[in-house]
């Protein structure tokens, strides 16, 4: 017999079965789920980009004249 494959919660850490009677993983429930998706709604979290990047492509969009 195998042991269930536990991981933590990304929103509050608790521990969390990995399988088909874990609907919201890896999330242990639907508002820890919501929690995260409105952190990445007001931008709480976000990935980083490479500023050279960003600095290349931001020339390329006209200023906005109102």
């Amino acid at each position: 017999m195998t042991t269930p494959t536990l991981v933590a919660c990304p929103t509050c850490a608790a521990p969390v079965e990995w399988g088909p009677q874990s609907p919201s993983r890896p999330f242990c429930s639907e508002r820890c789920k919501l929690i995260d998706l409105g952190a990445w709604a007001s931008e709480e979290h976000a990935i980083p980009g490479n500023e050279l990047e960003d600095d290349v492509f931001s020339e390329e969009i006209p200023p906005r004249t109102h």
